[in-house]
């Protein structure tokens, strides 16, 4: 009886050996799954930053276009602005300098009073 108790025993501890160790097995497997998982999760939360990302920068490039664009233009409004602007002062002088001639023949002819 002892012997078959022994043997009992024997085969109980190994078998607790093996479940301990299927059961260590399973768990290092649970990991990696874990870990795959993980890193698929990161890889497409990557792919989406990543998408983001260009999208971002599309939208600040488009918005820094339009802004040079506003630039041109204000630029080119600014150039007609003083170029009219230039004529009207051009004529506003001339009229000025005629004004000052009449003045200066008109002093030549006629003498001062005081």
């Amino acid at each position: 009886m002892s012997e078959s108790q022994s043997r009992y025993s024997i085969v109980e501890r190994l078998t607790q050996s093996k479940l301990l160790l299927m059961s260590e097995k399973n768990k290092l497997k649970e990991g990696i799954l874990i870990a795959e998982q993980e890193q698929a999760l990161m890889l497409k939360e990557f792919d989406y930053w990543q998408k983001d990302a260009a999208e971002n920068a599309k939208r600040e490039q488009r918005s820094k276009e339009i802004e040079i664009e506003k630039g041109k233009q204000n630029l080119q409004f600014l150039k007609v602005r003083l170029e009219s602007k230039d004529k009207e002062i051009a004529e506003k002088i001339s009229a000025l300098d005629a004004a000052l001639r009449s003045i200066e023949d008109i002093s030549k002819t006629q003498p001062t009073l005081t």
